[in-house]
C-alpha cells in the first residue's frame, strides 16, 4: 500500500519570520509530491527534507495546487518553474489553481526570458524545450481536478476576501488529507473534512485579536478563521488529526494559540511548524 505523509514547508504569514515562511506543504505519496502553494523559499524548505524525501528534489517536483494568488502563497512559484527545469526536470509542471494562475504564469515566463535565454544559449544542461508548465484554471464550482491510481486530488470554493479560493481534499490509499488554504470558517470545510486524517488549516488568536485595532479586527474577521470558530468546525468534522497553519499570533504563545482550541475541542491538535512531517 502506498503511504502517505504530509510535510510543511511553510507555515507562517506575510510578517517576516526566520523560523516561519510562507506557506506551502506537500503531500508525498511514495516517490510523488504534491505541492499545496508555494511561497517565498519553499524550495529550499523541501531541500531540508530530502534526504528522507527524494520527491521533494527539485527536479523531481511535478504538481502544485494553489490555493488562491496572494503573493505569500504564490512568491516562490518562480522558484518552482526555474530551478526545477535549471535542476534537470524533464517533464512539465502540471499546475492547479485559480483563475488568474495562466496570466501569472505567462508574465513569469516573459519576466525571466533573460534569464531562460542565457541558460538556453549556453551549455548548461536544461531541457532545449524550456521550462514547460501546463496550467490548469480550476472552475468556479470545483470538483475533481487531479486522478490518478493512487491519488484523487478535489477543489472546494472557500472565502477569502475578494480572491477566487480553493481549498483541496487528497484522497489516497491510505490517508483523506484535507487543506483549506486561507478561509474564513465555511460548512463545505465540514463536510469536505469529515472524518478525515489531517486537517490543514488556518487560524489567529480569538484572544490576541481583541487587543488590536477596530481596523484589524474587521479585517481578519472577514478573511481568516478564529480559534474559536476552528474549534467548533473541529468539534463537526472531527479530523483524526487538526493542524494549525498560517498562524496569527497577535503576540499570544503558541501554547496560549493551543489552548484556545483546546477550551471547547478535545480532538487531536498541533501547531505546525516549518519541516514537521505529520
Amino acid at each position: 500500500m502506498a503511504k502517505t505523509s504530509i510535510v510543511l514547508l511553510g507555515t507562517g504569514t506575510p510578517n517576516i519570520d526566520p523560523e516561519r515562511f510562507c506557506s506551502a506543504a506537500a503531500v508525498v505519496v511514495d516517490e510523488r509530491a504534491f505541492l499545496i502553494d508555494v511561497g517565498p523559499g519553499f524550495l529550499w524548505r523541501a531541500a531540508a527534507k530530502t534526504q528522507e524525501f527524494e520527491a521533494l528534489e527539485a527536479a523531481n517536483l511535478r504538481y502544485a495546487f494553489i490555493t488562491h494568488l496572494h503573493s505569500d502563497h504564490t512568491a516562490g512559484y518562480p522558484e518552482l518553474i526555474l530551478n526545477g527545469w535549471i535542476m534537470g526536470r524533464e517533464q512539465p509542471l502540471e499546475v492547479y489553481g485559480p483563475h488568474g494562475l495562466q496570466a501569472m504564469t505567462d508574465h513569469l515566463l516573459v519576466a525571466y526570458e533573460i534569464d531562460i535565454q542565457a541558460r538556453l544559449n549556453s551549455s548548461e544542461q536544461v531541457d532545449k524545450h524550456g521550462p514547460q508548465v501546463h496550467v490548469h484554471e480550476i472552475e468556479t464550482s470545483g470538483g475533481v481536478v487531479y486522478q490518478d491510481e493512487q491519488v484523487t486530488v478535489e477543489a472546494f470554493r472557500v472565502h477569502h476576501g475578494t480572491l477566487e479560493a480553493f481549498g483541496y481534499k487528497f484522497t489516497t490509499p491510505d490517508r483523506v488529507i484535507v487543506h483549506t488554504g486561507d478561509t474564513t470558517p465555511l460548512e463545505i470545510t465540514i463536510e469536505q473534512a469529515k472524518g478525515c486524517d489531517a486537517l490543514i488549516h488556518n487560524v489567529y488568536s480569538a484572544v490576541g485579536l481583541t487587543e488590536q485595532s477596530a481596523k484589524r479586527q474587521r479585517l481578519f474577521t472577514q478573511l481568516l478563521t478564529s480559534t474559536d470558530e476552528l474549534a467548533a468546525i473541529a468539534i463537526q468534522a472531527e479530523p483524526k488529526l487538526l493542524i494549525l497553519v498560517h498562524q496569527e499570533y497577535f503576540g499570544v504563545s503558541d501554547d496560549d494559540l493551543l489552548a484556545e482550541i483546546r477550551r471547547t475541542y478535545d480532538g487531536r491538535v498541533v501547531s505546525g511548524r516549518d519541516l514537521d512531517v505529520y
